[in-house]
């Protein structure tokens, strides 16, 4: 028996911004075509993240090749372990680039601990501090570490101004309401598509409208029907689309909306 074909994918008439992809993980010529198609499917801007001391330059490399591509400056905690006071100037210095948005991606991983929890904890405030003092937003990981981020985002809320997002949200509705009542916004991704993934649709569901963004997080979280390939931009409209029926809106509230969001925390 044949498999039954993948859906298309759609194009819609209002444009999307990605919110948080990795572009610097694609090869040359895949990164090429995502770009064509990306447009060709209305992705209007493409911000890609960084990481780890050795991927903040790529990042702004990046920037550099295309004119709808912004990136950011941060180091997960993955790669906390890797983190100096040099890292820190360099990340300091390159957000006075024109097309880097945000200090990130920052955070809590307590899932892979790749670096110790001590020196996350100590990283993510030391980046923290750095967008309180250059009044960038924000883009947070966190992982099976909701109290520990939640104490950690309470501390400096007050001094962010322009907050941020927790992105790739799948942590408790605890979490989620907090980072909700600081101002801060909730990323969501290919996630929201996956059938066991009820705790992602349930802060879906729970978050307003007008506090969440769209993300891809590729190459990473494959949106369904298109689950075990590598994941694209392009893929965005497959997460509007099951954003728009968890909360029971029109898909064109849910497009504007969230473009005026994204907009809104990283332009403006």
């Amino acid at each position: 028996m044949s498999k039954k074909p993948k859906r298309e994918i759609p194009v819609f008439d209002f444009p999307i911004i990605e919110t948080h992809c990795h572009l610097d993980y694609l090869k040359q010529d895949v990164l090429e075509l995502t770009i064509e198609k990306s447009k060709a499917h209305n992705i209007e801007k493409i911000i890609t993240i960084a990481v780890s001391p050795d991927n903040l330059e790529k990042v702004i490399s990046l920037t550099e090749t295309q004119e709808m591509i912004f990136g950011s400056q941060g180091v997960h905690p993955h790669d906390a372990k890797a983190f100096t006071s040099d890292c820190l100037n360099e990340i300091k210095s390159n957000l006075a680039k024109e097309k880097i948005l945000a200090v990130g991606e920052i955070g809590l991983d307590y899932y892979y601990e790749h670096s110790d929890r001590e020196t996350q904890k100590k990283v993510f405030e030391e980046q923290l501090q750095l967008a309180a003092d250059s009044d960038y937003p924000i883009i947070v990981h966190t992982r099976d570490a909701d109290d520990d981020t939640q104490a950690i985002l309470k501390n400096f809320s007050s001094l962010l101004k322009r907050k941020g997002v927790i992105h790739s949200f799948s942590s408790g509705l605890e979490l989620a309401e907090f980072c909700l009542q600081e101002g801060f916004h909730l990323g969501f991704n290919g996630m929201v598509t996956f059938k066991n993934a009820d705790n992602v649709r349930a802060a879906v569901e729970l978050c307003p409208i007008n506090k969440l963004l769209l993300e891809t997080d590729s190459p990473y979280l494959t949106p369904a029907p298109y689950r075990g390939i590598e994941n694209s931009p392009y893929y965005l409209p497959f997460i509007a689309e099951k954003v728009a029926e968890v909360k029971t809106l029109e898909l064109n509230e849910v497009l504007k909306q969230c473009y005026q969001n994204s907009e809104a925390l990283f332009w403006k």
